[in-house]
């Protein structure tokens, strides 16, 4: 028999907040972390706004000097940090126990993109010895969960997930299957991200994947709306701490929710457009159901991939559709994304978090911005405000580039 994997701890870096606490009341009341970019000047750039983080120091999070946090990418600060906030969270203290039963598994669908510009940069302007000694360890998409490794003295399973999009979703099953399977007792899991720089905002606005609504850009991410015209780019981390059932108990640890169930899929038709028909999302939903030995009509809220694009919440709606038939008019679907743009490669462990805050507090997160609903989008997206209802189980979706599809079933611990 499988063994049982609940979850013990919760950590967020994102635009609404650093610490759970106030990411959760920011959510609720209806607050969009979107604005203009700040960190460089986007004057030239088609989109000028992002969900950027602002003043964020790691040392103001961790116990690290500037020469250590200079060695590595934004986007592993920001997923040490949201590590540190969930180890902190479960009350775990990794210096007892065995090291080899503790493992990390966090994805990221870009790694350090800054680095590669700011040594790209270095190369062609001052010459090939001006390229920093750190670069390759600083920009790999492992870097994360090689540093979260390093910095807890953690021995066990430790891999990282590049499924674009879906990274982050593909890397908390993958350590949920990890502990089901007794390969380790406890696994720090999800993704981080830090696209928002020239190159990473130029490139999406080129694929004309963004939304363009430069002169209000908190309106800008609109899942499901009909005047949505594309998604909104934003970086942070989501990371929890998973644990063996049997484990968390025997130490007192508080039980948040536990895993039920995983499942994934591929499109299989194109590289950065969904399948219109939805095909692939609803395989990889009725997987993680199956997996979880579930009947559709158990699921009380589904925390959407609903990026805002055209093609994709169309996309999304149909698969949810299919899945679960006449219990969609029963079942509320919200998409965070509306708040906090979309967070590439980490937005599956985000979203992880906010479906785990769903089950403690009873409440669906809303979708802002959904003013003008599309036809074709005609589902229970709790627009424009949250809202209380009775929550035992989520089902949180991420889809990715390359036609990735991951999908998770979270639920108050049996």
């Amino acid at each position: 028999m499988a063994r049982r994997v609940v979850v013990t701890g919760l950590g967020v870096v994102t635009t609404l907040g650093c610490n759970v606490p106030e990411f959760w009341d920011g959510l609720c009341a209806g607050k969009s972390g979107i604005g203009t970019v700040k960190r460089f000047d986007p004057e030239t750039f088609k989109v000028k706004f992002a969900g950027e983080i602002q003043g964020f120091q790691t040392s103001d999070h961790l116990a690290m000097t500037e020469k250590e946090v200079k060695r590595i990418d934004r986007f592993v600060q920001f997923g040490l940090v949201a590590a540190h906030k969930a180890i902190e969270h479960a009350g775990i203290d990794f210096s007892q126990g065995d090291p080899y039963r503790h493992g990390v598994l966090v994805g990221s669908g870009i790694g350090g993109l800054g680095e590669i510009e700011a040594n790209h940069a270095k190369l062609f302007d001052r010459g090939p010895a001006r390229v920093s000694p750190f670069m390759i360890p600083k920009l790999m998409v492992n870097a994360a969960s090689g540093n979260i490794s390093v910095y807890w003295g953690l021995c066990g399973p430790n891999s990282a997930v590049a499924t674009a999009c879906a990274s982050a979703t593909n890397a908390i099953g993958d350590a949920f299957k990890i502990i089901q399977n007794d390969m380790a007792d406890v696994m720090v899991t999800g993704g981080s991200e830090a696209a928002i720089t020239p190159m990473g905002l130029s490139g999406f606005a080129r694929m004309q994947a963004l939304s363009t609504r430069n002169d209000s850009p908190q309106t800008a991410s609109r899942p499901f709306d009909k005047d949505r015209d594309g998604f909104v780019l934003g970086e942070g981390a989501g990371i929890v701490v998973l644990e063996e059932y049997e484990h968390a108990r025997a130490r007192g640890a508080e039980i948040l929710a536990e895993l039920y169930g995983y499942g994934m899929s591929a499109d299989g038709t194109h590289m950065t457009a969904p399948d219109p028909e939805g095909r692939g999302a609803a395989r990889a939903m009725g997987a993680a159901l199956r997996d979880a030995k579930l009947d559709p009509t158990a699921i009380n809220y589904v925390n959407a991939h609903g990026t805002s694009t055209p093609l994709g919440d169309i996309a999304e709606t149909i698969a949810i559709k299919s899945v679960f038939g006449s219990h969609t008019k029963q079942m509320p679907v919200s998409s965070t994304k509306s708040q906090i743009g979309h967070l590439l490669g980490a937005s599956g462990g985000v979203e992880f978090v906010i479906s785990s805050l769903a089950l403690l507090h009873q409440v669906a997160p809303p979708t802002i911005n959904l003013d003008n609903p599309d036809p074709q989008c005609d589902l229970d997206y709790v627009p424009h405000e949250a809202r209380e209802m009775p929550i035992d189980l989520v089902l949180t979706n991420s889809f990715g580039f390359g036609g990735h599809n991951a999908c998770l079933i979270v639920g108050k611990a049996a």
